[in-house]
């Protein structure tokens, strides 16, 4: 183990300045914590959640260092580090407290300070890694734990995930958040079983992390609705049995007629209330939804309830795929080296100067999953 620095460092982050854009420029990063890792960021996901902070409809105090879906390699570590040491590959994921319930049950992605760990723009105690060139001005971070859209990025122990050293490191940040999203509310939050029928709305990068999962857990009708072509062609070349676009055909009724009644499982991505309330109507009786898509502050989800209680249908919120990093991570990653979960296909590559573009090209829906260079 390398000795803990205590000099700060000099590096170049995407900083959000104003609401709707990504600036490029100087940033000091202060040296690890104890509990802490410094990573040398190679690429990072750009994400639908980085965006809505970006553009404000969740507001997180401005100027920030945002990027969540990180992968790198360690740098160092803080003295009570005994996880990762330094020249480890790592992906970087969401932060815990590791002290409420929903953590000593084993779902850390339900964590009941997840907001003030992940979206607060500081740690617990108001301090922050990073800082701007003035000084004069507090630069937010501490994003997901993280703040990833930088050369180097402080991370906490507990949201670092060690990943095997033969795989291409560059592809792996969207394991810690979209990918995982996706393959962790089939196999942990709904249970997607061998022999089960499945449909997802929205074939983005979560989407079809979905439709790869139902068909390594064994589903024999797995069910893809979006309005765009492309994308469902892709999600029938990744395990698709049908695909349905929602701007031209009566998706539930097409779901009724394909499986004899409705879905076992379905899974919403898109947030939209009405289209949750779609995914809900297309199961068969006692059949379960789950709903991971980033709505609107204010939206409302409207079920008939006799009907609903009737039915005997489950809806329930999931966060992060009801994932633990640690576990689930390295388990994708193993299943995509065995050529079975080929998330490499959701990808396009972006240098760290094209950040803006990468964000126009997923608002546009150009792009699945844009990965950003970094170093």
């Amino acid at each position: 183990m390398s000795a803990q620095s205590t000099a700060t460092r000099e590096i170049t982050a995407a900083v959000v300045r104003e609401k709707g854009s990504f600036e490029l420029g100087p940033v000091s990063l202060r040296p690890p914590r104890p509990d802490e890792v410094l990573v040398r960021v190679v690429a990072t996901g750009l994400c639908h959640t980085d965006l809505v902070v970006r553009d404000q409809v969740y507001p997180v105090p401005l100027p920030v260092v945002l990027g969540h879906e990180g992968a790198g390699v360690v740098e160092e570590v803080g003295s009570a580090v005994t996880k990762v040491e330094p020249g480890d590959h790592v992906a970087l994921s969401f932060l815990n407290c590791g002290q409420c319930r929903p953590c000593f049950d084993g779902s850390p992605a339900a964590c009941a300070h997840f907001n003030d760990l992940n979206f607060a723009g500081q740690r617990q105690d108001g301090s922050h890694a990073l800082s701007l060139p003035d000084q004069d001005t507090v630069l937010h971070d501490r994003f997901f734990g993280q703040s990833s859209f930088a050369t180097f990025a402080i991370a906490h122990e507990d949201n670092t995930v060690k990943v095997r050293q033969d795989a291409p490191l560059e592809l792996l940040g969207p394991l810690g958040c979209g990918v995982q999203t996706g393959a962790g509310t089939v196999w942990r939050g709904l249970g997607v079983g061998a022999g089960a029928s499945f449909a997802v709305t929205g074939a983005g990068a979560v989407g079809l992390s979905a439709v790869m999962a139902a068909r390594v857990a064994g589903a024999t009708t797995i069910i893809a609705v979006d309005v765009v072509p492309a994308r469902l062609e892709l999600a029938r070349e990744l395990g698709a049995t049908h695909v349905i676009n929602g701007k031209e055909t009566d998706t539930v009724a097409e779901i009724r007629r394909v499986t004899g009644g409705g879905v076992d499982y379905a899974l919403d991505t898109t947030g939209v209330p009405a289209l949750i309330e779609q995914c809900v109507e297309g199961l068969r009786q006692k059949g379960s939804a789950a709903i991971l898509g980033a709505s609107k502050p204010d939206a409302m989800i409207r079920l008939p309830a006799n009907t609903f209680m009737q039915s005997c249908k489950s809806l329930m919120g999931i966060v992060e795929g009801d994932s633990v990093p640690d576990v689930l991570v390295p388990q994708i990653l193993d299943l995509y080296m065995q050529g079975r979960f080929p998330f490499d296909r959701l990808v396009r590559f972006y240098d760290f100067d094209q950040i803006e573009q990468a964000a126009a090209d997923t608002e546009s829906g150009a792009v699945v999953k844009p990965i950003v260079r970094i170093g």
